[in-house]
C-alpha cells in the first residue's frame, strides 16, 4: 500500500509536533486529521506543496502549513514537499516560472546577471516582479494539480495491485489446500479396494 512506502520516508509525528517553529500553530497541530495518511490528504498534500514550492517567498513552509491547516491536508508532506525548492532548484524553477510570466504578461525575457547584494535585489525585482509572480502562480498552480492527480493515480494503482496480489494469494493457497486432499481421498480409496 502506499500508506507503507509513504510513512517511511515521513517525518516522525511526535517530533514534528515538538517542534519550536511550529509551537504558533497552538493545538491546531494535534488535529489527527492531519497526520492520517489516506488518498485525500495525501493528494491535497501534494498540490499545496508543490503549489506554496513555486511561491517567490522565504516564508514557503509557513505558508505550506497554514494551508494544509486550512483545507486538512497531511501536514508532513505539506511542508517537507517545498523543499521542492532548495538552493540548486532555486535558479531554474523561478527562471522558468519567470519565462512563463513573461509569456502570460507580455514583454521581452530580461537577461539577468546576478549580483549578490539588497540593492541588486530591489533593483532587478521591480523590474521582473510581476512576470515572476504571474509565472510562479502558474506555475504553482499546474505543478500542484498534477502532484494531486498523480498521487490520486498511484494510490489506486497501488491498491488495485494490493487487491490482485491479495487475489492471487488466494487462489494460490486454495488450489494447494485442495491438492492434498485429493491426494488423500486416492489414496483412502485405494486402501479401500479388495484385493
Amino acid at each position: 500500500m502506499p500508506r507503507k512506502l509513504i510513512k517511511k520516508y515521513m517525518p516522525d509525528e511526535q517530533k514534528l509536533k515538538s517542534n519550536r517553529y511550529l509551537s504558533w500553530l497552538g493545538s491546531y497541530i494535534h488535529d489527527p486529521n492531519l497526520w492520517h495518511l489516506t488518498r485525500k490528504s495525501v493528494s491535497k498534500a501534494f498540490f499545496v506543496g508543490l503549489f506554496c514550492a513555486f511561491l517567490p517567498l522565504p516564508s514557503q513552509m509557513l505558508i505550506a502549513a497554514v494551508v494544509a491547516l486550512f483545507i486538512r491536508s497531511n501536514l508532513p508532506i505539506s511542508i517537507s514537499l517545498v523543499w521542492v525548492t532548495n538552493p540548486l532548484t532555486i535558479p531554474p524553477m523561478f527562471y522558468f516560472a519567470y519565462w512563463i510570466g513573461t509569456l502570460m504578461v507580455g514583454g521581452d525575457v530580461q537577461q539577468v546577471e546576478f549580483v549578490m547584494s539588497i540593492e541588486w535585489l530591489t533593483e532587478e525585482l521591480s523590474h521582473i516582479w510581476l512576470p515572476l509572480l504571474v509565472g510562479s502562480l502558474v506555475c504553482g498552480i499546474v505543478s500542484g494539480a498534477l502532484g494531486y492527480f498523480l498521487m490520486q493515480g498511484f494510490w489506486v494503482w497501488q491498491v488495485n495491485k494490493s487487491w490482485r496480489k491479495r487475489k492471487f494469494r488466494k487462489v494460490k493457497k486454495k488450489s494447494t489446500d485442495e491438492t492434498p486432499l485429493q491426494d488423500n481421498n486416492l489414496d483412502e480409496a485405494e486402501s479401500k479396494k479388495p484385493e
